[in-house]
């Protein structure tokens, strides 16, 4: 790690979006470099990440049940109904 740079809050505000994409897989190879630059050297950006991963996988494990099947039988029922009265409309 070099020296830590200075950022402030606007330079900061523009890595917030690019911390979730990252988290997601959905950033290039290049981008990846430069956000996790960026998380190098600001603790701020970095704490964020951290919580965003940890949420993440916390919300990840609890999803791992599956609805009871009349459960979504009768959803996909309801989603049906909703479509049918926007097309109507």
């Amino acid at each position: 790690m070099g020296t830590p740079e200075r950022h402030d809050d606007v330079d900061c505000a523009d890595f917030l979006e690019q911390i979730v994409f990252l988290l997601d897989n959905e950033l290039g190879d290049a981008d990846c470099v430069v956000v996790r630059r960026h998380l190098d050297t600001c603790n701020p950006c970095l704490q964020k990440y951290d919580l965003q991963r940890t949420v993440k996988a916390v919300v990840a494990r609890s999803c791992s049940e599956q609805a009871p099947s009349d459960l979504r039988d009768r959803v996909r029922i309801q989603i049906r109904q909703i479509q049918v009265q926007i097309s109507e409309g």
